[in-house]
Parts: C-alpha cells; structure tokens; sequence
C-alpha cells in the first residue's frame, strides 16, 4: 500500500458506487445558501496561494474567475497588496491564514481581511508542524499550533463567520463546535501527512457528530462533478477545488469559470440520474461501496 495520501484519497472515491433513480426525477437546481448568502453552486475554489508564474495576475484572475461563476472564492497566503487587488475584484472572499506562532500576526491579518470585505476568515490548523519533529516555518513566518481558548479568540475577533481547515478528525470537529466557528473544511492538506484518512472516509463520522451545528466543506482531490456528489452525499454542505483549476487558470478567469461551469454539469447530470432535485435533498442512500 502506498503511503501517499493523495493515492490513497483517489482510491477511495474511486471505491464508491452509486444507484441511479430515473423515474419522477427531473433536472435539478444546485444553488446554495452559505452564511446567509444565496450562491449559483457548491462547488468553490479552494484557499490557494502563490499561483504567480501560472497566468499573469493569477491571483485575482482565479478570483474574478469564480465570481463570475456565481461562486465562492478563497484564498491562502498573499502580500496585504494582493490580498486587498483580490477583495477588490468583488467576489465573495473567504481568507485562510496560517497558523503563526505569534497570535498579533493573526489577528492583524483577520482585521485587513474583514477590513477590506472578506466575507469569511478562518485559519489553517494543519500547517502547524514540519518533518524535522519541530514547529513550521513557512517562508520564513514561523508557525504553531493552536488552543482552543486562541481559536475562540480568533472566532471573536474576526466579526463575521469564522473557518477552520485541516480538520481530519471528529475529536477537532467537536472542538470547533465548543469554539463557535461557522464552519470547517475536512481536509488534509493534499497529503501533509502520510496514510492520512480520505476526507470522505471520515466526512460520515464528522457530519454525525457535529450534528448541523456548522458548515462542512470537503477539500483534496475533487477531480469531476461525480466526486462533487459523493462528498455531497456522505454529507458535506459544498466542496473546494483546488488543484482542477490549475490548468483552466493558464487561461485567466475565463477558464476558471469555463471549468467551474463543467463541473456544475457533471454535478447536475450526476443528480438528475440519481434522482435528486435540490441540494438539501442529497443522501447517502444511493452510496454503495465496491466489494474487494
């Protein structure tokens, strides 16, 4: 078995069938509601950073290019500069900061966030540690990780719905109920970790114990609108894509929304098939699971 979770993650969507349900099914609506405001889909981009030598003004160009696709935008890392061109553009915004050892350079980073329009922050949790059995240290900004009393003070802080990615666990997922946030992303960081569990293996699990209490976005190797569905239906709220934009971005925004489009269709002929007319309607009852 390969230790890759990447590999692994493939291999487990890959390892869920579904039935199909033709009759009274129709062709169905994937508009979504998240934090109080209507989106055209599920589908997001996911917190990326530092995508400069892709296309020329990348950055903003994913941006406009998810807007445009009645889509929710996030972001990682970026300069304030960036970050405020990005904000700028007019699409729905979440920002993703990392996990700084020094909690002023979070809560500074919150503030210019919301500051400038972000409809959403959160941090990532999982940047906390690196291989050398230390803490992290991402270009040179040192990290560490966090307690739930500074998570807490992050939620209050931040003013308007607070995210947190890299939850991979139920334990987390419960912490994060008892801190207040609006939402997590189950996630492992495409394979921070080595033999980490597929999101949507642990999604169930997840979704049971935080019981509706928030929002729960599914992250790593979403390749096709069949895979939109399966999260949907273990239980996920929406989905982020991330690397499946990369080559559609060498085209700026256009092909960010061109992609994000294709994927509304895959998903949409996925429902229609399965006999789901709304998002809310979605289950797990279709899910079968290959026998070895």
């Amino acid at each position: 078995m390969t230790a890759d979770s990447n590999i692994i993650t493939r291999d487990y969507f890959d390892s869920i069938l579904l039935e199909s349900r033709y009759i009274d099914a129709d062709l169905p609506d994937i508009s979504f509601e998240l934090f109080g405001e209507r989106f055209s889909t599920p589908i997001m981009t996911a917190a990326l950073s530092h995508l400069h030598k892709i296309c020329d003004n990348a950055m903003t160009e994913i941006a406009v290019g998810a807007k445009n696709a009645g889509a929710v935008h996030w972001v990682g890392m970026g300069e304030p500069e960036e970050m405020e061109a990005i904000f700028a553009t007019g699409a729905r915004t979440i920002r993703i900061i990392k996990p700084h050892a020094d909690n002023n350079d979070v809560l500074w980073r919150i503030e210019h966030a919301v500051s400038h329009g972000a409809f959403a922050v959160g941090i990532d949790i999982d940047h906390a540690f690196a291989w050398n059995g230390g803490y992290d240290n991402v270009l040179g900004l040192p990290m560490k990780p966090k307690t739930l009393d500074e998570i807490k003070m992050f939620v209050k802080a931040a003013k308007v719905p607070f995210v947190i990615k890299g939850v991979l666990s139920v334990s987390d997922a419960l912490k994060c109920v008892e801190a207040g946030v609006s939402g997590i992303v189950v996630s492992h960081h495409h394979g921070i970790m080595n033999y980490a569990i597929p999101p949507l293996q642990i999604l169930p699990d997840i979704v049971k114990a935080v019981d509706g209490r928030m929002k729960i976005i599914v992250d790593c190797g979403i390749e096709s609108g069949m895979d939109v569905f399966k999260a949907l239906a273990l239980g996920a709220d929406c989905v982020c894509v991330g690397r499946n934009l990369m080559d559609p971005l060498k085209d700026g925004a256009a092909g960010v929304t061109d992609r994000i489009n294709q994927l509304n269709t895959e998903l949409s002929t996925v429902m229609a098939r399965t006999g789901f007319k709304k998002l809310s309607e979605i289950d797990s009852s279709v899910i079968h699971y290959r026998r070895a």
